[in-house]
């Protein structure tokens, strides 16, 4: 790879002991007022009020929104630690700070600065939620073949079409909606990035969708019917909306890649701790040398994704040009780590594994999207190659 710079560990990142004391108040949260509702949510499929208002009172909701803003300032590695404990006790509250980042990462990258005052500060107070419309069916991975449209009409534009598969939809008072502006244009170069307020007239949401895990999440569609959108909310240059769209998945998948961890540091201490305590053949089943073994693998993948994770958080925080590989690295290695562990997790617990008295099925459950979304790892992988291949 000799377009992937050699640099030594500390080049890389460095866990300060401000990032620590991070952890260990977040970590407090979540298991105070976060992971006792996880179950529940998943079971009835409600957003996490109870997780939104105790990560709002920790200012850990969107950590990442600058001070300048009214924001606590987070870099990117502190973000994903907040993320990554959010995630260890409830896979869909960690999409609060997640989704808040991935919203509003195209405003923090390319728009103006009265949009960034006019909508960074409520999401900073926690007023308000802001979600990303990148997704179509039709299009898929292909988002250069999106066919919702923003017509212009006069110093307006006219918005037109559907976005899928939107995380936390309906509950987001604000939403980055990428549409194309410029049929005309070279493919990939006509399409341009807006806020769109929930509350603007024709805009309109789906059936939330019945989904495998991160079911306190609500995932629906955005439909948009004559929207009048001001030309004020123009994200960045019109036309750039694509390009902005890809600086912003850069920045945004180690989150991901932190969730997935997360998720699969709490699978593993539900298993450390059973196998320690349960019984057969006289010991405890953490004893057998097969079970340590399944333990060390567990536990070394773990450790990789981690840093992963925070290596690619690190080159976020200072925009390294090798930004593309090793965020779609960490996008990559993490979650197919989180799906592993999280498996050997349930398969570890037996029959026990398998019923909802424990948290690993809804782990093993809620593990599976983090190789799908923000780009499947089938996708990181060709943007790994081309990286490579440069």
């Amino acid at each position: 790879m000799s377009n992937i710079a050699a640099v030594t560990s500390f080049d890389l990142f460095r866990i300060s002991d401000d990032h620590e004391a991070l952890r260990e108040a977040v970590r407090a949260v979540v298991e105070a007022k976060v992971a006792p509702h996880a179950a529940d949510v998943d079971d009835k499929g409600v957003f996490p009020h109870e997780s939104y208002e105790a990560l709002r009172a920790g200012d850990f909701h969107a950590p990442h929104i600058p001070e300048q803003y009214a924001g606590a300032g987070a870099d990117a590695l502190a973000t994903c630690i907040v993320i990554e404990e959010v995630a260890r006790g409830c896979a869909s509250s960690s999409l609060i700070p997640a989704v808040n980042k991935l919203g509003t990462m195209p405003l923090i990258l390319a728009a103006s600065e009265d949009v960034k005052a006019r909508y960074l500060p409520a999401v900073a107070s926690g007023e308000s939620m802001f979600s990303y419309g990148l997704s179509v069916r039709e299009a898929g991975s292909d988002t250069a073949a999106m066919r919702c449209r923003a017509t212009p009409d006069g110093d307006d534009f006219v918005l037109n079409g559907q976005k899928s598969w939107i995380t936390n939809a309906g509950i987001s008072d604000f939403y980055t909606v990428l549409a194309v502006t410029d049929p005309d244009a070279p493919r990939g170069h006509g399409i341009s990035a807006f806020v769109v307020e929930k509350s603007d007239a024709g805009f309109s949401f789906g059936e939330p969708e019945r989904k495998l895990g991160i079911k306190g999440s609500p995932t629906r569609e955005l439909h948009f019917e004559g929207c009048r959108i001001p030309g004020d909310r123009l994200v960045g240059e019109r036309g750039m909306g694509l390009q902005i769209a890809l600086q912003t998945l850069d920045h945004t998948r180690a989150t991901i890649g932190a969730q997935a961890v997360g998720i699969a540091q709490g699978a593993l201490d539900h298993a450390l701790a059973y196998v320690k305590e349960r019984q057969q053949f006289g010991k405890a089943v953490a004893e057998f040398q097969g079970i340590q073994f399944m333990l060390a693998d567990m536990g070394m993948q773990l450790e990789a994704a981690r840093q992963l994770v925070y290596v690619a958080a690190a080159k976020s925080g200072r925009g390294d040009p090798d930004l593309p590989f090793f965020g779609a690295a960490a996008k990559c290695y993490a979650p197919d780590v989180a799906m592993s562990i999280t498996t050997d997790a349930v398969q570890l617990l037996g029959g026990a594994g398998y019923v909802k008295d424990f948290p690993l099925e809804r782990m093993m459950r809620d593990a599976k999207i983090t190789q799908i979304y923000e780009g499947t790892n089938q996708v990181q992988r060709i943007v790994l190659a081309r990286q490579m291949l440069r």
